[in-house]
Parts: C-alpha cells; sequence; structure tokens
C-alpha cells in the first residue's frame, strides 16, 4: 500500500493518538468508571499512532483521499 498520509496529516496524529491513550489512564476526562470508553478511547489512539508512523491510511484509500504532497 503507497504512503497517503501527509507529514502536518502525521504529527496530528501522532498527538491526537497519544493523548487518546494516556487519557483514559490518567483519568483526564472522568473515564475510571467506564472501562470499555477507555479502551474504546486507547483503541482510537492506537489506530491514529500506527497510521501516523506507517503513513498509510485504510480509510484514505478506501476514500481515495492523499494529503502527502
Amino acid at each position: 500500500m503507497a504512503a497517503n498520509v501527509g507529514s502536518v496529516d502525521r504529527v496530528l496524529r501522532l498527538i491526537v493518538g497519544a493523548a487518546l491513550i494516556v487519557a483514559p489512564l490518567l483519568n483526564i476526562f472522568g473515564l475510571g468508571a467506564s472501562t470499555v470508553a477507555a479502551y474504546v478511547l486507547m483503541a482510537l489512539g492506537g489506530i491514529l499512532v500506527l497510521t501516523a508512523v506507517f503513513g498509510t491510511c485504510l480509510l484514505y484509500s478506501v476514500m481515495g483521499i492523499s494529503t502527502k504532497s
């Protein structure tokens, strides 16, 4: 699969993904009682971090979008 995520998009995905992983661990959103919500946020964060690291987004490929110049 060809890279389709640009550098600005990658940085934003990395920052937001890391925040979504760390926030439930630190109980920032008050999600300590809801473990399901915490796991969902951490999974979404992991997906964002992985797409930032590899530079490829499956949804972008399906929709024909590319932010890479």
